[in-house]
């Protein structure tokens, strides 16, 4: 009965979406068509209806999708011979087929993602042996100390578990260079590394010169190593104490299973998170990759190796001879090389490391142009869609990966599109206003519930464009370079750990402000053109109210350029665990209430208050998550201050041995489950509506903010307000 009933169902979407799509209809027989489609999807979402209903909702909108496919295909590109409107206007067309690409990958990938992973039961007497890689090349000892401290802590016994610290930074090249000063440096950097490396017993390991950048250090690694699994942290990644017991088993239940890989997650906010305020309340980036994607890919055998957090298997990595490095994203092309040789991988829903984004907006523009020239390496020289050896469904999911960094393209036509009717009278596309703004906003409608019914509780609406957009300025130059010369781009480590000291306007940021500019003079031209002629106010006013959309992103993205100031050395973890605090004879019980890695905040009773004073040396007991004895760990009290719950005590770690970097690194990093619960309170589906709202608040405040640091109405050096908390007000 059930299986006719959705036998039944297909067979109603199915007619539904072949009459959508190419029975002829009149214009207002679309709009209601459109409509209808876009209150069935927001009724199936109100009522939460999963499975075939949720796929009988996206087939619906992928019906709307294709009629304007079909319009847009047959009705609407400029004649040929008009030369200067057809350029334009195919352009135009061909970023939309894109963008219309890439929605079908991603319903293909992500439409019915893997549930989260449970991990195999790990037989303690056949475990295999493994080697904890932390690739380094110009990070400070202290940042490197917390990593490996960490990865030295994580449950697994000792005879069976080797870290090595791969230091690129002090090779015999660098050592050795002719720059005097240079060499000094690398000596000196050797020389404190190695000590570092010995009081936390972990093996250091360096090599004659840096040739093909990180994949070449791994493979250095794998040399010198025999370990039957390969764990490899970002020198910024320390990972819980439980990394290792939820990966581990997986390999010893798939011996034809080559990666699993875990989410990054991160403690500090990227540019975009910190300069609009968005980090406590707002999903991050990354987590639609690492929530959704991720899992999309795994249930089609194509998750990849995301170069940090993960565990490979050393016999698979022998038969492609090391990780690959012929492009600079090295981790997703030794994944695309071994799924191509019939090897499997694992993806592991649960984020068991903790790292550190970019803080600079020109460091995260960096990084991101990195991974798009490596992705577009992939594409020129390995071309996933007919890489031999691949599964039908690997091909797509590789194709999805790798293509969505020609974003830029797109991203840069429907920028420009708009003003090239309202500055230069090109007529780019044929239709009336009212045809545009029918097809249009029901396509972007339908568009705009698809994509919150894949990523509903990871992206807010609007936000991808927002990313995109600042994105695109830098990138889409370095997609052209890599397109024109794969063999240019190289590996460029990412800044790690910096600090804002004073509130300014990106080095990167005048191009923002110049495309703001240039959208601003769109709506004057909108309102000259309807002024001058009337009788073309139709489509005038749908093309303005294109590029005003385009004039909200461009001003939002004025906040993200105006970084804001942040005094802080370290980034806090909120933690709330029992102490006690030691000062002399003296015990006070005492609860910690966030930590970092260079201090503490401890609340104690308010009746200690005479006795604890700025400067004073005390200890802090605790008790570690793993089966150890009480920990001491000595601090000195920077600041003491009040609140509702009694007595706060600002502490600073005073770090004398090695045991103290182990004690840190288990008050901040040896508990996964903060990373997940903070991630918890961030997943919420805001809604289209509410969501649309709440981006338009945000882009009008961060507006005004950036023309502010842009004429100097900002104090330098000091630190802006919050965005106003509207998605807390509207929730």
């Amino acid at each position: 009965m059930r299986a006719g009933l959705i036998v039944a169902l297909w067979a109603v979407a199915a007619i539904l979406i072949v009459s959508l799509v190419v029975l002829p209809i009149s214009l207002q027989a679309h709009l209601v068509a459109g409509l209808t489609v876009v209150a069935c999807m927001i009724i199936i979402k109100f009522f939460r209806a999963q499975g075939i209903w949720r796929q009988i909702a996206l087939a619906l909108g992928t019906a709307i999708v294709l009629r304007y496919v079909f319009w847009r295909t047959t009705s609407t590109i400029p004649p040929i011979t008009e030369v200067a409107n057809f350029i334009p206007g195919f352009l135009l067309y061909l970023a939309e087929m894109y963008s219309v690409m890439m929605l079908f990958l991603s319903l293909f990938v992500v439409s019915s993602p893997m549930p989260s992973r449970k991990p195999p039961q790990i037989d303690p007497h056949n475990l295999p042996t493994v080697d904890v890689f932390v690739p380094s090349y110009n990070e400070g000892a202290d940042l490197l100390a917390t990593t490996l401290a960490a990865a030295k802590a994580m449950t697994y016994p000792e005879d069976k578990l080797t870290v090595w610290l791969l230091d690129d930074g002090g090779t015999d090249e660098k050592c050795s260079s002719q720059n005097a000063l240079a060499a000094l440096q690398a000596r000196e950097r050797r020389a404190e590394l190695q000590a570092l490396c010995a009081a936390l017993d972990v093996r250091y390991l360096t090599r004659a010169r840096n040739l093909h950048a990180k994949a070449g250090n791994l493979n250095n690694g794998l040399e010198h190593s025999t370990g039957d699994l390969v764990a490899v942290f970002d020198a910024d990644h320390a990972p819980a104490r439980n990394f290792l017991t939820e990966t581990v088993g997986y390999f010893t239940a798939d011996k034809n299973l080559f990666l699993v890989q875990t989410p990054h997650f991160f403690i500090n906010p990227d540019p975009l998170e910190r300069n609009l305020g968005t980090f406590q309340t707002m999903p991050s980036e990354n987590e639609m990759f690492y929530g959704v994607i991720q899992r999309g890919l795994d249930k089609w055998d194509a998750s990849f190796f995301c170069g940090s957090a993960a565990v490979l298997r050393r016999e698979a990595l022998q038969e492609t001879n090391g990780f690959s490095g012929v492009s600079i994203t090295e981790d997703c092309e030794t994944a695309l090389e071994l799924h191509s040789r019939g090897w499997k991988s694992a993806y592991v829903d649960k984020p068991l490391i903790a790292g550190l984004q970019p803080d600079s907006f020109a460091s995260f523009i960096g990084q991101r142009s990195r991974w798009a020239q490596g992705m577009m390496q992939i594409l020129r020289y390995k071309f996933p869609p007919f890489k031999r050896g691949l599964k039908l469904s690997q091909r797509l999911c590789y194709m999805s990966s790798s293509m969505f960094w020609l974003f830029p393209f797109s991203r840069f036509c429907f920028l420009v599109s708009p003003l090239c009717y309202l500055f230069f009278s090109l007529e780019i596309f044929t239709a009336s206003g009212g045809e545009f703004f029918a097809y249009t906003f029901t396509y972007m409608m339908v568009n705009f519930m698809m994509q919150n019914y894949l990523y509903g509780r990871y992206r807010w609406p609007w936000i991808s464009d927002l990313y995109e957009y600042v994105q695109t300025i830098y990138l889409l130059p370095a997609v052209l370079s890599v397109i024109a010369n794969p063999s240019k781009p190289t590996f460029k480590v990412t800044s790690k750990n910096e600090t804002m000291d004073e509130s300014r306007i990106s080095e990167l940021g005048t191009p923002y402000f110049i495309i703001f500019g240039i959208l601003l003079l769109g709506v004057v031209a909108t309102g000259v053109r309807v002024w001058a002629e009337p009788y073309k106010a139709d489509l005038t006013l749908v093309t303005g109210a294109w590029n005003i959309l385009n004039l909200i992103v461009a001003g939002c993205a004025l906040g993200v350029v105006s970084e804001r100031a942040t005094r802080r050395q370290s980034h806090r973890v909120r933690v709330e665990r029992p102490c006690r605090f030691v000062m002399g004879d003296e015990i006070i019980d005492a609860i910690l209430r966030d930590v970092s890695v260079g201090g503490a905040r401890v609340h104690v009773p308010p009746s200690v208050e005479p006795r604890l004073k700025k400067g004073a040396a005390g200890t802090i007991e605790f008790q570690p998550f793993a089966n150890l004895p009480v920990q001491h760990l000595p601090v000195e009290i920077r600041k003491v201050g009040m609140d509702d719950d009694g007595l706060l005590l600002g502490c600073r770690f005073m770090i004398e041995k090695a045991e103290h970097r182990k004690m840190i690194a288990d008050l901040v990093f040896a508990n996964a489950d903060q990373w997940s619960e903070f991630q918890k309170n961030r997943h919420y589906d805001i809604g289209v509506l509410r969501g649309t709202l709440w981006f338009f608040m945000v882009a009008f405040y961060q507006t005004g903010r950036g023309l502010s640091y842009f004429f100097g109405l900002q104090r330098i050096g000091s630190s802006s307000p919050p965005a106003p908390s509207v998605a807390a007000a509207i929730k």
